[in-house]
């Protein structure tokens, strides 16, 4: 049996997320990593991740575009929705350590990305992130409580008064 990566898991977790309604481009899953784990990893380590997730028949790829096969959305269906990230990451390697020991590889089409691809849309997802652009997929800025715009202090009640003592 294969190790399980931790790699592997954080990759599914990104695609989930990226490539909910279409199949996803790399700068979107890029994006998605980044939001899900701030470091992104090496070129190098990200490719080794894909080439493991489709040999295993995980993901698949049409025309540059990334999506999760029918057994990997079946895996990350049974997450938990509620909980931290590295929870659901070990649930995710779980539910990977069984499906590789069912030994469930099907003839994959092998995966062909190359660092220079990878490299690419990691350089874009950083210029992205520097630009005015809003990204849905960046995490927002948080605002400290006393700094909401728009809300304000209430004026204090006044003193009451009592009626009918005269002094």
């Amino acid at each position: 049996m294969p190790p399980i990566h931790e790699l592997d898991a954080l990759l599914l977790m990104a695609l989930a997320l990226s490539a909910k309604r279409r199949p996803a481009e790399l700068i979107e899953i890029i994006s998605a990593i980044d939001f899900v784990q701030a470091p992104v990893p090496s070129e190098i380590r990200l490719i080794d991740a894909f080439r493991r997730l489709a040999a295993n028949a995980l993901i698949s790829e049409a025309e540059g575009c990334f999506a999760l096969t029918p057994e990997a959305q079946k895996i990350m269906a049974s997450l938990p929705k509620k909980g931290e990230t590295a929870e659901r990451i070990a649930s995710i390697k779980e539910k990977l350590s069984a499906h590789y020991f069912k030994d469930a590889k099907e003839d994959s089409a092998p995966l062909v990305l190359t660092t220079t691809q990878l490299c690419a849309a990691i350089l874009e997802h950083r210029a992205s992130s520097q630009s005015k652009v809003k990204n849905l997929l960046m995490p927002k800025p948080k605002v400290a409580e006393d700094e909401r715009p728009g809300v304000r202090q209430r004026k204090p009640a006044p003193a009451r008064r009592k009626f009918g003592k005269t002094s």
